[in-house]
């Protein structure tokens, strides 16, 4: 008996039923994002990161702050809650309010700074490796797991060692173990969505892997790195601080919350509010931080 085989046009294969249940991936992300912020577990977090961002880059200008190292000796060591000193001096006079918020810009770009390079290129080598797999997969990979093979703050102590104090080259060195995180990350994610219906029939309708990457794979996998982000960004951070808590970090006299913790320990008997109220500040933003990286993950996974 003969099995009659439909001809197959060399452009593309036509799959019905395909269509109707593979949605447009495009609006993903509009589409979980319109209900996040009715969610308190969500707004909180990050109205306390935006309130920290705009004192730490805004109030300076607004409001009359003197310069993180426009002390004066006569005045060190004024206890806080003074007039003109709400958080007191440092024993070179310096304004700690002053010094904590400008410390905070650096804390808070070298956090953006190693996220943005781990994201872009630990996002794009992870999407490309699970989606090509194969000898491409393997290499590209197993570079990155020798990274991952080095403990994260002993890599970034090396790596700052040898580039010497600067806040960009504290950027690199926490970029170093970023990238691998986010391209493991993506990757997992990838080799799930690959497998997924809308996207063999993507392949089999003949678009160019381009164009699939970008339409169903990219809107899908980018949630879940922007949940990473936000507990990387605490990481990193937390890393600045113990970097120039060594020395390693941002030089003196530009103030860090690292750094700042490092100067008050010599006065901890005397003075603990110096090391008490930059650990705040560093406390509060990374809690901020992970609250709201557990909320998005916790929210988008529902969705």
């Amino acid at each position: 008996m003969a099995v009659q085989v439909p001809e197959i046009s060399s452009g593309s294969v036509e799959l019905a039923g395909i269509e109707a249940i593979a949605p447009d991936q495009r609006g993903v992300l509009a589409r979980k994002g319109s209900t996040l912020w009715h969610n308190s577990e969500i707004a909180l977090p990050a109205a306390g990161l935006i309130l920290m961002t705009l004192a730490c880059f805004v109030a300076p200008f607004v409001f009359p702050i003197a310069g993180p190292n426009a002390g004066n000796l006569s005045y060190s060591n004024i206890l806080p809650l003074s007039p003109g000193h709400i958080f007191g001096t440092d024993p070179l006079g310096n304004d700690v309010l002053s010094r904590v918020l400008y410390g905070g810009r650096v804390s808070i770009e070298v956090g953006l700074g190693s996220c943005f390079l781990g994201f872009t290129l630990g996002g794009l080598l992870g999407i490309f490796a699970g989606f090509k797999g194969g000898a491409i997969e393997v290499v590209i990979m197993r570079i990155l797991d020798m990274f991952l093979a080095f403990p994260a703050l002993v890599l970034a102590i090396t790596i700052a060692t040898y580039l010497g104090a600067s806040e960009l080259h504290v950027i690199w060195a926490i970029s170093f173990f970023s990238v691998p995180g986010f391209a493991r990350l993506a990757r997992a994610h990838t080799l799930r969505l690959r497998e997924q219906v809308f996207v063999v029939s993507s392949k089999l309708s003949g678009q160019r892997d381009r164009t699939i990457l970008l339409r169903h794979i990219a809107p899908n996998v980018i949630p879940n790195l922007v949940t990473f982000s936000f507990l990387f960004i605490g990481i990193a951070i937390v890393v600045e601080a113990g970097l120039s808590f060594l020395g390693l970090g941002v030089p003196p006299p530009q103030p860090s919350w690292g750094n700042m913790i490092s100067v008050g320990q010599s006065y901890l008997a005397s003075n603990p509010d110096l090391v008490l109220i930059p650990a705040a500040f560093l406390f509060f933003t990374v809690m901020c931080l992970n609250l709201l990286g557990d909320a998005l993950r916790a929210r988008w996974s529902s969705l």
